[in-house]
C-alpha cells in the first residue's frame, strides 16, 4: 500500500524481500561519502538487523512505482511478489530465508527503481530506558535532492514513530556530511553523545 509523500512522489512501505535492494541503497549512501572504499561487508549489516521488526520504506516518483522491480533481474523474488499481490508477500515474509541475495550494482541506478529509501530500528535510551525509533539509512538518489524528499521523509517517520507512542527519535550523522546535518539541525535534532574511536597500530 502507498500514499503520497509529496507532489509527484509516493512512499510505500517495503518488505524483507527488498534485501538486496536495501544493500545497495546503503552501499550508495556510504560510497557518496567514501568513493575510494569497499562497502561490500555491509551486506553482514543487513542480514544482521534488517528483519520484519525494521520496518523499510520506499520512495518512487508517482506512476513508475514497480516498473523497475520487474525489471530487475537480480530481485526476481520480489518482482514476483509485486505481481502476485500484498496477501501472498505477507505469506512470503514469513518464510524468507536468511540466504545472501546478489547485489545489484551500486554504480548506476536502475529505471524507474526506488528514488529513496527509509530504514528504521529499535534503541534503547540508556539512560530512562525507553525504546525510540532509530534512523538507520535515509538516502535520496542525487538526481533527487533538493526537492524537500528527504525533509518529507524525516517529518513521515517521525509522524511514525509518535503514533507507536515513542518519546524521540535518533539518528547517527558522520560530520563530514554537512548537508544531512545542517537538514536535521533545522529539523531540531540535538547533539545527545559523542562517538569516539581511536586506531590502534599493533607496532610496539
Amino acid at each position: 500500500m502507498s500514499e503520497q509523500l509529496l507532489l509527484g512522489y509516493i512512499i510505500r512501505r517495503g518488505s524483507t524481500l527488498d534485501r538486496a535492494l536495501l544493500l545497495k541503497f546503503i552501499q550508495r549512501t556510504y560510497e557518496d561519502l567514501f568513493p575510494n572504499e569497499d562497502f561490500s561487508h555491509l551486506e553482514q549489516t543487513v542480514k544482521q538487523y534488517f528483519s520484519s521488526d525494521t520496518p523499510l520504506w520506499w520512495v518512487e516518483e508517482e506512476g513508475k512505482q514497480g516498473a523497475g522491480s520487474r525489471e530487475q533481474g537480480e530481485m526476481g523474488e520480489m518482482g514476483e511478489m509485486r505481481e502476485m499481490g500484498e496477501m501472498r508477500e505477507m505469506r512470503e515474509t514469513r518464510r524468507i530465508s536468511n540466504a545472501p541475495c546478489p547485489i545489484p550494482n551500486a554504480q548506476f541506478p536502475m529505471p524507474n527503481s526506488p528514488i529513496a529509501c527509509l530504514w528504521v530500528g529499535n534503541s534503547i535510551d540508556q539512560v530512562q530506558g525507553n525504546r525510540h525509533a532509530h534512523i538507520f539509512i535515509l538516502y535520496v538518489v542525487p538526481e533527487h535532492r533538493r526537492r524537500g524528499i528527504g525533509r518529507a521523509l524525516m517529518r513521515y517517520v517521525e509522524n511514525w514513530a509518535i503514533q507507536r507512542g515513542d518519546r524521540q527519535i535518533g539518528l547517527q550523522v558522520f560530520q563530514s556530511n554537512k548537508p544531512a546535518l545542517n537538514l536535521y539541525n533545522q529539523l531540531g535534532y540535538q547533539t545527545q553523545s559523542l562517538w569516539m574511536v581511536k586506531f590502534l597500530s599493533a607496532e610496539k
